[in-house]
């Protein structure tokens, strides 16, 4: 009798961007495991947080600030009718991102912009690994001289974790050489300080660094390193592809 599969392996290499800026701050024998888990994707349905942060998106975005309104779509959402466990413990994670966030919302202090939606970032090809991003807002502003600066912020959520300070540096750097090596029009110019990685659990924002063109350079030579290993990573102990 056949074992069922229980993942499914990626042929060529990727990453997210959360994941390289995971992979920038771990020690070797981690980095190897988050390439594993890049390469090796399981098959059974994993917890993904996207109504929360549609939801807080939607929030931010809002002129009229009122956290009892996202608390009653957490309310909302945990107690929707669930059809199986996965889909109550998918409720319950996305309801727990919401509360968790709005208990230290006035902590979260972002720069002085216009906040807008985010169309749906393209992957972008480095060194041989694609690498994928989502940005939950953008960010633009207007300096005394009229030149306009854009940038674009992420939510990073981990249940009782707060993120370290050296991985959101890492991920707000790559948002930073993300924005210029795609290209922005010829009148606007990517702002460090707008390249916002934002900690749900704490309420920190972290800025892209100065050093952010250092740290995109060092990002594309690990994506290289991420793509001559491609081959030789193994399956997962037990995996059935």
């Amino acid at each position: 009798m056949l074992k069922p599969k229980t993942h499914r392996e990626m042929a060529n290499p990727q990453i997210t961007a959360r994941f390289l800026a995971d992979y920038m701050a771990a020690s070797e024998t981690a980095r190897r495991t988050i390439i594993r888990g890049c390469k090796y994707r399981p098959i059974a349905r994993l917890i993904q947080h996207d109504e929360a942060k549609a939801t807080i998106t939607n929030f931010i975005l809002d002129e009229t600030i009122n956290l009892s309104n996202i608390l009653e779509r957490a309310h909302q959402i945990r107690n929707k009718i669930a059809e199986s466990d996965f889909e109550r413990e998918l409720f319950q994670h996305n309801a727990d991102y919401i509360e968790t966030f709005a208990s230290v919302y006035d902590k979260i202090n972002l720069p002085t912009a216009e906040i807008g939606q985010s169309d749906r970032a393209q992957p972008i090809t480095l060194s041989g690994t694609r690498v994928t991003i989502d940005f939950n807002f953008r960010l633009r502003r207007v300096t005394r001289t009229n030149k306009v600066k854009v940038g674009a912020a992420s939510f990073r959520y981990s249940k009782g974790k707060a993120l370290p300070k050296e991985v959101a540096n890492w991920q707000s750097a790559f948002t930073y050489g993300y924005l210029n090596a795609i290209g922005v029009d010829e009148s606007t110019e990517v702002e460090q300080a707008l390249c916002l990685t934002i900690d749900a659990v704490t309420g920190a924002v972290h800025a892209a660094p100065g050093d952010s063109v250092r740290c995109f350079k060092n990002m594309e030579a690990a994506c290289a390193s991420i793509a001559d290993l491609w081959p030789n990573i193994k399956p997962p102990p037990k995996a059935v592809l």
